[in-house]
């Protein structure tokens, strides 16, 4: 089913994280509420062994006293004595996704089929890849194929030429949709917004053909992680898995299958709470305002 439209009733979010203290809650609501805004949605996790409250609150801009432009300064005025961390977004402020793939096309196809639907709220101007196999797939949809070979010799190179890309296309985030190259700490440093999807096989099964591996094993489980990347490979914050059984009339292709149809799903729930402002990060770890 479509989302509901962000632009026809927009919102304000706000992520927070700061060390856990007494009444947090009501210093938070009663800013809203003091400028004449409606919650919608307020959710909030304590990390007692952090000692750290984290909180996503929504809140309606229709009849809210502060002008965009002024929300964020005078948030700030609170946050700071609070020792908070915190992002602001707006529910109509639609984000650009790029989408790097290298020659698996099934998370692509599905990324595309779900934003034309409209089940999240998002633009995909741009596909990147490491290969050509998959340029008839951005004609049919008319976005924008950026083909960027990568080689040993060649990746700083080449990575300096895709941050030139996600510049000149606004790009608010990166989704790795099976693209078969490691991204440089360098690069991560300078574009830390990338969700990356893989098979929840690792590190049991690290490396090439895995399925096959796994079949040889006789796993009874196979599934899928989407996490935001970090410098440490495959290491970053996890935003969504699942799993799925398997059993021994399972050939290597009926993996191969299941795991794909996992891949699809998790990316796609990631990349909507993401969209959703629903994830919020603190040390290598999420929590996931579902």
């Amino acid at each position: 089913m479509p989302i509901a439209d962000p632009k026809a009733d927009p919102t304000a979010t706000l992520l927070i994280s700061c060390p856990d203290q007494r009444g947090l809650v009501a210093k938070i609501a009663s800013f809203i509420y003091s400028n004449g805004g409606n919650i919608i949605h307020a959710d909030q996790h304590t990390d007692r062994l952090a000692n750290l409250f984290l909180t996503r609150i929504e809140w309606q801009i229709e009849g809210f006293n502060l002008p965009r432009e002024l929300i964020a300064p005078a948030f700030s005025a609170i946050a700071q004595p609070l020792q908070a961390q915190w992002r602001l977004r707006f529910s109509d402020d639609i984000p650009r996704i790029a989408v790097w793939v290298s020659r698996q096309d099934h998370c692509l196809f599905d990324l595309i089929w779900r934003q034309r639907a409209g089940e999240f709220a998002g633009e995909i101007p741009l596909i990147v890849s490491n290969h050509a196999d998959l340029g008839a797939i951005a004609n049919q949809f008319g976005i924008d194929y950026h083909h960027i070979p990568i080689t040993a010799d060649t990746k700083l190179e080449q990575e300096a030429k895709q941050l030139e890309i996600l510049q000149h296309y606004k790009i608010d985030l990166v989704v790795l949709a099976k693209y078969m190259q490691v991204l440089s700490g360098g690069f991560v440093a300078q574009f830390p917004q990338v969700i990356n999807i893989h098979h929840s096989f690792l590190p049991a099964f690290a490396g090439a053909n895995p399925y096959q591996r796994a079949y040889e094993r006789g796993v009874k489980i196979i599934g899928a992680t989407a996490h935001y990347v970090t410098q440490d490979l495959d290491e970053g914050p996890i935003i969504e898995q699942d799993v799925v059984r398997v059993s021994h009339r399972d050939q290597v292709a009926d993996l191969i299958r299941k795991g794909k149809d996992l891949e699809r799903v998790v990316l796609a729930r990631a990349v909507r709470l993401h969209l959703q402002n629903r994830v919020l990060v603190y040390g290598n770890r999420t929590v996931v305002f579902a």
